[in-house]
């Protein structure tokens, strides 16, 4: 089971932190991801990173903003959003795949075995 959490609403220029905790033993045996949709959007990849944290891998409209990173010993995987814009409102979810995606792969959603329930976050103009 995947908890996201951290989402809110934040003016243009600031920055959030979205947590997403694991719970079970196995959370280390799984590539996480982050995806986005906006309302009336289709779910878009935001973020990924292996399942050692040693690779990540980014959307092209994020690098540079945001940053994906995780810790294994509490669960738990985190996206740092930094000089967030009004576009990048959505809800965002987290999602595990297995260890076995290459990182390239990480970008589709039919990859991932388990989904968070979303947060929503709104930036303001």
């Amino acid at each position: 089971q995947l908890q996201a959490s951290g989402g809110g609403l934040v003016q243009a220029g600031g920055s959030l932190r979205l947590s997403c905790a694991a719970s079970g033993r196995t959370f280390s045996s799984y590539n996480m991801g982050w995806f986005r949709q906006a309302p009336g959007q289709e779910r878009e990849f935001v973020a990924g990173i292996r399942w050692n944290g040693g690779s990540t891998y980014y959307a092209t409209f994020v690098k540079g903003r945001f940053t994906v990173f995780r810790d294994n010993a509490q669960n738990t995987v985190y996206l740092q959003m930094n000089s967030l814009k009004p576009e990048d409102t959505a809800v965002y979810y987290c999602a595990a795949a297995p260890r076995t995606t290459i990182l390239s792969e990480l970008r589709h959603s039919r990859g991932y075995d388990y989904w968070g329930q979303g947060t929503q976050v709104t930036v303001s103009s």
